[in-house]
């Protein structure tokens, strides 16, 4: 195996290219967004320039429009190892979240209590929230002073009545990796589903969703590195006991029941891309296809080293300004690069100062309110958030804490 090439990676996404005006920024805001790898870009551009047509008729165009988007499925539920027909493409996480919530409404299921975290983004927590005016009962699991979800807290509110757990895999503002599996055991145990939002957590390593074998799995494919699109994954146990979402003659494709509209049908021939990209990082650092989960494994483990070996100096710089709050942990350890602070200057200035430096970060709150609050954060200054991914360099993060050493 071979060490991280981070020029080989580099060379995969035209935002790094000399002539391209973002490869002067050292970008930290890929939580908010990635930039696309070059196989979705050409994938997408190929679609709109040959294919732009209504797909599965009956004439060249459109054939070969449908086997573009049915091979991007395909590979994308090999990427996640999970069977083609528990896998669901949406508009986006918060769109599919909404779909799921208003399925479990119109559901049979005799449980009406659901747990929900204030740990997560809103999109994960405010669409099962507003079901307590539909008569469910909800309850919070709270995070503690650190920020931190702990499964004493979660097992004090499961009992038998609980039909769902929504929880985030990682936090979008402290970066903490939940115990996801131990979290699935529980909600099993009490008969209950499971709902995982992985969007902070699937740009740092491929997810396997059957490592831990959730109800309902989701991440947004513009965060790791593809188009602008919502993936899920639900299981036949769930899928059978949800109303159908979708026009009543497609309710027997399995892929369709939770899709209300027609998918946006250039990105989803271009998700396909994602795997093309993993599959050459697999390709070119372990010379192995990626064919196993042993090989995933290997591949989510070298990133996840590149990852850490530029987080430390970064968190280990923060830990000496005063004037700096960290959010979460300074260990690299269970969290991933994504870090949110704050400081006692405005974000908004910072930010702006930053851009002059070419560091893009980003600030707000992120759609997790919530935890801000319970972390006693002041909500209309929000957080500045600095978040990276495995083709940031050494270079950027030296330029981020030089610039936040001159404006702090």
């Amino acid at each position: 195996m071979k060490d991280f090439d981070l020029n080989f990676v580099r060379r995969h996404f035209y935002a790094f290219d000399v002539d391209n005006p973002l490869s002067e920024k050292a970008f930290f805001e890929n939580a908010g967004g990635s930039f696309p790898c070059k196989f979705v870009v050409d994938k997408l551009t190929k679609f709109y320039q040959t294919t732009k047509v209504q797909p599965y008729g009956y004439f060249n165009g459109s054939i070969e429009a449908g086997e573009e988007m049915d091979n991007s499925c395909k590979k994308i539920a090999q990427l996640l190892r999970v069977p083609l027909k528990n896998l669901h493409v949406g508009p986006s996480t918060s769109q599919n979240t909404y779909v799921l919530a208003n399925a479990l409404r119109l559901s049979k299921n005799k449980k009406k209590v659901i747990v929900v975290s204030n740990q997560d983004h809103e999109s994960n927590t405010g669409v099962w929230r507003n079901l307590a005016s539909q008569g469910f009962e909800v309850r919070e699991w709270k995070v503690r002073s650190n920020g931190s979800l702990y499964l004493d807290d979660l097992k004090k509110l499961v009992d038998k009545t609980v039909c769902l757990i929504a929880f985030p895999h990682v936090s979008n503002i402290i970066g903490q990796v939940n115990p996801v599996k131990d979290i699935c055991t529980i909600a099993k145990e009490a008969g209950a589903f499971t709902c995982v939002d992985g969007v902070s957590y699937a740009p740092h390593g491929i997810p396997q969703i059957n490592d831990f074998c959730p109800d309902i799995y989701l991440f947004s494919s513009y965060k790791t590195f593809g188009p602008h699109l919502g993936v899920m994954y639900v299981s036949d146990s769930l899928a059978t006991e949800l109303e159908s979402q979708c026009h009543y003659f497609n309710q027997e494709f399995p892929n369709k029941r939770f899709t209300p509209a027609g998918p946006d049908h250039a990105q989803v021939a271009a998700l396909g891309g994602i795997y093309d990209y993993y599959h050459s990082l697999s390709d070119h650092h372990l010379n192995s296809e990626l064919s196993s989960s042993s090989c995933i494994d290997k591949l989510n483990n070298l990133i996840s080293n590149q990852e850490r070996k530029l987080l430390k100096p970064l968190l280990d710089f923060l830990k000496t300004k005063k004037d700096i709050r960290l959010l979460g942990s300074y260990e690299i350890e269970d969290r991933v690069p994504t870090v949110a602070i704050v400081t006692k200057k405005s974000n908004i200035e910072l930010a702006k100062e930053l851009n002059e430096l070419n560091v893009s970060v980003g600030s707000g709150d992120f759609y997790a309110v919530r935890l801000l609050q319970a972390l006693d954060v002041d909500i209309h200054e929000g957080v500045i958030r600095l978040s990276f991914v495995h083709y940031t360099s050494g270079n950027d993060v030296e330029k981020l804490m030089s610039g936040l050493d001159r404006h702090l």
